[in-house]
């Protein structure tokens, strides 16, 4: 099992044998050893390990194993094998803690995720999304207006959301199903957090698209845009375009759109898109938008205050139901949350952050 957990670990850390030799003091061929049991490190070179990789002692320990089944990467194509099998146990690493906290609880206390009822079994066009975003929305009682918590929704309907430490910009998003040993398994969508808010939000909505279209798309009709039509409407409906931006229109503002950005979610382009699909404005204007939108450079980075970003909330929660009900302990709770045990007393006790700086 350790040697499993060293090899994975390094991988993840994008490491060579050599490298992390290097980092721990010790032979390639040492580390090589490790990783096929035929050696064991001390708990003093474990301690060296975990730094060099980036992770806490207690990984190598750990007794949950996951699988990570049929992953979805929603990246540019330069982000190569390597790069993804090492997001991929970054990914495990963080549904594996999440994984043995559920396992504490005598019941689960996340909802199975699974799509709504009564949701058309074929699609046979992008426009045919629209009303499909909007019977998901229905489903789950989230009305026409913003999803200012979008994280927080789609934990409340059973995803396991990820917010990975990634900073290769050529990574945007994952879909995958986790099974764990006893043969659960958890619906995952993965995020980078290198990306502003408004980013992240269309790409978990693209995600989510990938779990509630899969098997109901008509042969010839292209996954991936029907996943950005279906992150588009799912952010702002064809109702709220039309209600805020009118029926028709001969021109948008860019403030319009920029005002809109930091109501829904959704970014300008995303904005200038559903204006077009929606057919406030015609495919002449939205080129003509466009071509300026680019010229000024805000494809890149749009004008203005990003967006804050969102970051999962149920996990710090059951941590610390799970010690209230004392199915955990203490020790287990600051190893599940990653932090040293005096932060988390300071934590608990919701002490100044100042004061949990210092520490």
């Amino acid at each position: 099992m350790i040697s499993d957990r060293i090899r994975q670990a390094r991988l993840a850390a994008g490491l060579t044998l050599g490298a992390l030799g290097e980092k721990v003091g010790v032979s390639h061929t040492a580390i090589q050893k490790y990783e096929k049991g035929l050696l064991t490190p001390s708990s003093f070179q474990l301690l060296k390990l975990a730094r060099a990789c980036g992770i806490r002692t207690e990984y190598f320990f750990r007794t949950h194993r996951v699988e990570l089944l049929q992953p979805e990467f929603r990246k540019l194509s330069s982000f190569g094998k390597k790069a993804q099998e090492a997001l991929k146990l970054k990914v495990v690493e963080l549904v594996e803690k999440r994984v043995e906290l559920l396992g504490a609880f005598p019941e689960s206390p996340l909802l199975a995720f699974s799509a709504p009822e009564g949701l058309p079994e074929r699609i046979a066009s992008l426009d045919e999304i629209e009303a499909f975003s909007d019977q998901v929305r229905n489903a789950w009682q989230l009305g026409m207006n913003p999803i200012t918590d979008l994280i927080g929704t789609l934990e409340a309907v059973g995803l396991l959301v990820i917010v990975v430490d990634e900073e290769n910009p050529k990574f945007s998003g994952l879909t995958a199903k986790a099974r764990t040993d006893d043969g659960r398994v958890y619906p995952v969508v993965a995020v980078s957090q290198r990306w502003p808010g408004d980013r992240q939000r269309f790409t978990l909505a693209h995600e989510l698209g990938h779990l509630l279209l899969a098997d109901r798309l008509v042969d010839g009709l292209d996954e991936e845009k029907a996943c950005d039509r279906f992150a588009g409407a799912f952010l702002a409906p064809r109702v709220a375009v039309l209600h805020l931006l009118g029926q028709q229109r001969q021109a948008l503002e860019w403030q319009e759109l920029y005002a809109l950005k930091h109501e829904f979610g959704l970014s300008m382009t995303g904005w200038l898109q559903r204006a077009k699909q929606c057919g406030v404005i015609s495919e002449a204007v939205h080129l003509s938008m466009f071509k300026w939108f680019s010229a000024k450079g805000w494809r890149k980075n749009e004008p203005g205050d990003c967006l804050p970003q969102e970051h999962p909330q149920i996990f710090d929660q059951l941590v610390y139901r799970a010690l209230a009900e004392q199915y955990i302990s203490e020790g287990k709770a600051a190893e599940l949350l990653g932090i040293p045990m005096m932060r988390f007393h300071k934590q608990r006790q919701l002490e100044s952050s100042d004061a949990v700086a210092d520490q």
